[in-house]
């Protein structure tokens, strides 16, 4: 027998209990009404029936179901029949099935015909467990789903976090590689960096050794000079004590021949006095010969008694000439003002050196620019003339002591790089301004045919056919002498002074040994310490100091004697300077703009003592011992304005 499957269509209301659920009912409402039901159904029968429930039909159910939809469905299988089919048959119409209390039949009648209807709370009880049931099979469905998207999220945070481990690891190593890297870089920056310590400590060790074996050296040849010195003086003494003898005998010899010849004597004496004439006469035609060459070379006059200066100096100063010769030339000086080329080469580099001024960045700008020119397709020697040249010429016009200080900055610099242009450079300074040597001329009546011949060949030169005036003259002096002496003290890092604070030293001795004083010496003078003083008490310290006293007690004084209303000035600003010890102050344009400027500054002696010794041991090693330890003040009164040095 087939299952069946039946649909019963109950009335909407039966005594006023509804008896089709409604379909959006939840679980908790479907029990709640099914419990009003059972006690309505008690209330109601008059009488017991057989088959009420003496409880109410309240199910606990844990799990709550999920709205139902669908009409009530009652299953009745049949255990026989082995198909599972389920036939859906229509709705059984129950409008005409009710209870009523007007049945005429007894109370047995009445419990038989309501024991032919299936207990209702039973169809109830069994909608509930299907219910149930297919909610079970839901919940389940849907944890097993639910299990399924868990696994599934597990795998894949289980994987990323797989990823994440391994892209930690392979991190890590990295880090570690990049750490063992840099300990081997840093291991080998060490390594250097001790290696050149070492072989800087190495080459300091060689090179105090040297400077010991040199000292030593020196020491020696100043001793076989002393020893050759004193040998010549003792034989010097030995000829002259032969010559005294001779000249006696021949005394003695000449008194007995005067005897034998007094019958001539006459005779003798006119032939003496015609001689006289011939021999005055030649000799005033040789003067003349020497001022005619006198005037045609003013920087050198005939008579060695003419030219003031120390023999080291005027020997170095030829040297210096001689290179210029042979570097520059006639030719090439003719071919700088004739070619073209040339000359507009030269009116680069004057641009260049015009603008020169006291701030570090334009100084290394110009230097660089300078050595460029110079490194031009021009031949060397024209680039080194034009560059001297340029150089002296334009200092004249300077407008403050910092531009000549920056000239003095821009010369080491590019002379650092370019060595032969230093002394072309002061072979041309000497030959406009001798008191660079230094060096001077005495006026002599021999040895030059008039003033302006004099004139010119100390440097003044011709303005108009007619000599400038002295004041010009003066001021372009103290130009040229504070180019000098701005570069004697000037020190720039990284680069070498071919003529450094040591050469001041020897000018200042040179000058005072050699030089008389007046007006020009004056001048040069105090040009020369206004701008290098201070350089040189920072090198000297006492010794400078010993200097300034010689000045002003002897240059300074000779000065005063000569009673010249024109040096009046020049002894002012000297003795100020001494006494007001303005060497201890910074000048002005110094120190490079762009950092502080001390105008107070006083070196403490004690702290660079040592050094200073240092470098002057050095300086003399270095100078052929112009240093100032060799030296003793010894001021020779026979000989006014004579400064007398002796080691």
């Amino acid at each position: 027998m087939r299952g069946v499957k039946l649909e019963l269509r109950c009335p909407q209301r039966v005594h006023g209990i509804i008896a089709d659920p409604q379909v959006d009912w939840s679980f908790d409402e479907l029990l709640s009404e099914l419990n009003a039901v059972d006690h309505k159904l008690q209330a109601s029968s008059l009488v017991p029936l057989p088959f009420s429930k003496t409880h109410s039909s309240d199910l606990s159910v844990v799990v709550h179901a999920e709205k139902n939809r669908k009409p009530f469905v009652m299953h009745v299988s049949d255990d026989d029949d082995d198909d599972d089919d389920v036939v859906n048959s229509g709705h059984f119409a129950c409008d005409e099935i009710y209870l009523s209390d007007d049945v005429d039949s007894d109370s047995d009648s009445s419990a038989e015909a309501q024991c032919s209807l299936m207990d209702k709370g039973g169809v109830i009880e069994g909608a509930l467990i299907e219910l149930s049931h297919e909610h079970q099979l839901s919940v389940a469905e849907e944890i097993r789903s639910r299990i399924s998207a868990f696994g599934s999220d597990f795998t894949n945070e289980k994987e990323k976090l797989t990823n994440a481990i391994s892209r930690a690891e392979k991190s890590k190593e990295a880090r570690r590689e990049l750490d063992r890297k840099r300990d081997l870089q840093y291991q080998r920056i060490i390594a250097e960096a001790l290696d050149n310590h070492l072989t800087d400590v190495q080459r300091h060790h060689e090179y105090k050794s040297q400077i010991e074996e040199k000292k030593i050296r020196d020491d020696a040849a100043i001793e076989e000079s002393k020893r050759k010195q004193k040998a010549l003086q003792e034989e010097k003494v030995r000829q002259e004590k032969m010559k005294s003898e001779e000249a006696k005998r021949q005394a003695e010899k000449k008194r007995e021949e005067e005897m034998k010849a007094k019958a001539k004597a006459l005779e003798d004496e006119k032939r003496a006095a015609k001689e006289a004439a011939m021999l005055s006469m030649a000799e005033s035609q040789r003067k003349a010969a020497e001022a005619l060459t006198a005037s045609n070379e003013p920087n050198k006059p005939s008579s060695g008694n003419v030219v003031k200066g120390a023999e080291s100096g005027l020997k170095m100063e030829e040297k210096r000439v001689q290179m210029y010769k042979q570097v520059i030339g006639k030719d090439v000086v003719s071919e700088m003002d004739s070619n073209k080329e040339y000359r507009s080469h030269g009116m680069q580099m004057a641009r260049r050196i015009k603008t020169i001024t006291g701030t570090k960045e334009n100084v290394r700008t110009k230097a660089d620019e300078l050595v460029k020119l110079m490194n031009s397709t021009f031949p060397q020697s024209v680039n080194i003339g034009i560059f001297a040249d340029k150089i002296v010429s334009q200092s004249t016009n300077a407008s403050s002591n910092s531009v000549l200080y920056g000239y003095g900055h821009v010369i080491v610099m590019v002379t650092s790089k370019i060595p032969h242009a230093m002394e072309i450079l002061l072979a041309k300074l000497n030959k406009v301004c001798i008191f660079t040597v230094p060096k001077y001329l005495s006026y002599s009546e021999g040895a030059f045919e008039s003033r302006e011949a004099y004139y010119k060949a100390i440097g003044y030169e011709e303005e108009d056919g007619k000599l400038e005036s002295t004041d010009t003259y003066v001021g372009r002096l103290t130009q040229h002498m504070k180019l000098y002496a701005a570069l004697i003290q000037t020190e720039v890092d990284g680069f070498r002074n071919l003529h450094g604070i040591e050469e001041g030293w020897k000018w200042l001795a040179r000058f005072l040994n050699a030089l008389p004083a007046n007006i020009y010496t004056g001048v040069a003078l105090q040009a020369f310490i206004e701008l290098a003083g201070f350089g040189m008490y920072k090198r000297y310290k006492n010794q400078f100091k010993k200097l300034l006293n010689i000045i002003s007690q002897d240059f300074l004084k000779a000065l005063k004697e000569r009673e010249d209303p024109k040096v009046t000035k020049v002894v002012i600003s000297l003795e100020n300077y001494i006494q007001s010890n303005e060497f201890l102050k910074e000048p002005e344009g110094w120190r490079l703009q762009d950092s502080l400027l001390s105008h107070g500054f006083v070196p403490n002696e004690s702290d660079d003592q040592q050094q200073y010794y240092n470098n002057n041991n050095n300086n003399n090693n270095s100078s052929g011992g112009y240093g100032y330890k060799g030296y003793q003040q010894q001021y020779n009164y026979n000989s006014p304005n004579r400064y007398v040095y002796q080691r």
